[in-house]
């Protein structure tokens, strides 16, 4: 009997993609080259290789020379399958056809676009394509003392105002500093910081016509209160060392901080315990803070979180199918392996699938943590406090995303102009408008 024409080609089709996808063998370039986080990613390949029979070779990449490998390999139709990367490469290389924006967008959809953080997808849109497939993030945190607060009866410091009454409250130095704010202008950390504070409060250099520039109005509101941070922090140069070393000995009471500081908090890192008590191994700090990701300012209620998310990009010199397999392996059934690489700095941007959708968030959750000893998150931090850490990601932000213009925002950012100009503030050499005016003078000039 003659099989219909139809059903002989579709099966051909099915035998000659399995058969292809057997035989092809990937290349991924990931930034994560620490030997015990490139170990991991080998085990994963391994496991994709067990089940699908499709090699993939683990490519270790320096962050810092990412950007120059990829430009120089697509000049040479070299580029790998796929790439384990930054934010700040997926609207660039989505314009210049490194990316496969198409192939990436499938796998979103395939995946379910439901089930992942709205603000990582929101930050890879490429006229209406997630360019490039979200895997980890996380957001800038307001760390604090939840005992010291709740003591005095005071709401979570999620607000500006919030913030400033528990300043006006908690601030007793030098046995307790309302605040350590970052001042020292040649630190990253700074920036970082200024960033998420500005967001809170919907402010940005880049408007949405493009425009460079930030609302006056909006901007005094978030010097006035930066000023009222410093004011409440300690003299000199501040930065990350003097916020994480006043938190731990117990002598601040609220810090920003990224959460590659919840394992230390916990004292599972000897290279840097806290000092809260004599054990350098207690968890009794961790026990009496809390955390905040989504801050906000009195012109922006709904408020926002500094976010930092990395994605997988299929290459538009990729063997596609394969590729697309392997992100699907590496965001389902290997997911919690990929978040495993180092859990305190990967929160999961996919929640979960549509028939668990806290699947993998309740995974990540029991992931140990820690160098020196480890220990499950959901074991040191109660769940109000897991959920605010992954909570920022559903309104996750950074300056120009929106407008297509991070590039540019990234080196009005960089400028340190914005810093220079904030401490010039606080040391009092001119008041807000006229800061937010000189702001605005030098940010024209960066192109």
């Amino acid at each position: 009997m003659n099989r219909p024409i139809g059903i002989l080609t579709a099966t051909t089709a099915i035998l000659m993609l399995g058969t292809s996808m057997t035989l092809a063998d990937l290349r991924f370039w990931t930034t994560e080259e620490q030997p015990a986080r490139l170990a991991r990613q080998e085990q994963m390949a391994k496991d994709f290789e067990a089940k699908t029979g499709i090699v993939v070779e683990v490519i270790p990449v320096s962050e810092s020379d990412l950007g120059t490998r990829a430009t120089a390999a697509f000049a040479a139709g070299d580029l790998p399958d796929v790439i384990y990367h930054t934010l700040q490469y997926v609207l660039p290389w989505s314009e210049a056809g490194i990316l496969d924006t198409e192939a990436n967008n499938e796998v979103v959809e395939e995946l379910g676009r439901d089930t992942f953080a709205p603000g990582s997808l929101a930050m890879a849109d490429f006229d209406g394509e997630t360019a490039a497939v979200p895997v980890d993030g996380w957001t800038q945190m307001v760390v604090y003392r939840k005992d010291l607060f709740d003591e005095a009866g005071l709401e979570p410091p999620n607000s500006y105002a919030n913030i400033v009454a528990a300043l006006d409250a908690l601030h007793n130095p030098p046995e307790v500093y309302g605040f350590v704010a970052a001042t020292k202008v040649d630190e990253n950390f700074m920036s970082q910081v200024l960033e998420h504070v500005f967001l809170a409060n919907g402010a940005s250099p880049i408007q949405e016509d493009g425009s460079v520039g930030f609302d006056e109005a909006k901007t005094v509101e978030v010097l006035e209160f930066y000023k009222r941070l410093a004011e409440a922090s300690p003299p000199g140069e501040l930065f990350w060392q003097q916020s994480r070393e006043l938190y731990f000995s117990g002598n601040a009471a609220m810090i920003i901080w990224s959460p590659f500081i919840l394992d230390e908090l916990a004292g599972l890192r000897d290279s840097n315990p806290p000092a809260i008590n004599d054990d350098p191994t207690s968890t009794e700090l961790a026990s009496k803070t809390g955390i905040v990701t989504r801050l906000s300012g009195p012109s922006n209620p709904d408020g926002a979180a500094w976010g930092d998310i990395r994605y997988f990009g299929i290459t538009s010199d990729a063997d596609t199918d394969p590729a697309a397999e392997f992100v699907k392996f590496s965001m389902d059934e290997g997911y919690t392996n990929t978040l495993s690489i180092a859990p305190e700095g990967k929160f999961p941007v996919r929640r979960g699938t549509a028939d668990e959708p806290t699947k993998f968030l309740d995974a990540w959750a029991v992931l140990p943590v820690g160098v020196d000893r480890q220990a499950a998150l959901s074991d040191l931090y109660p769940e109000e406090v897991i959920a605010n850490i992954v909570g920022g990601l559903e309104t996750a932000a950074r300056w120009g995303v929106d407008e297509g213009q991070l590039a540019l925002a990234s080196k009005i950012i960089n400028s340190q102009v914005i810093n220079r100009a904030v401490r010039e503030y606080l040391d009092g050499e001119r008041d807000a408008a006229e800061t937010v005016a000189v702001i605005n003078e030098e940010i024209a000039k960066i192109n």
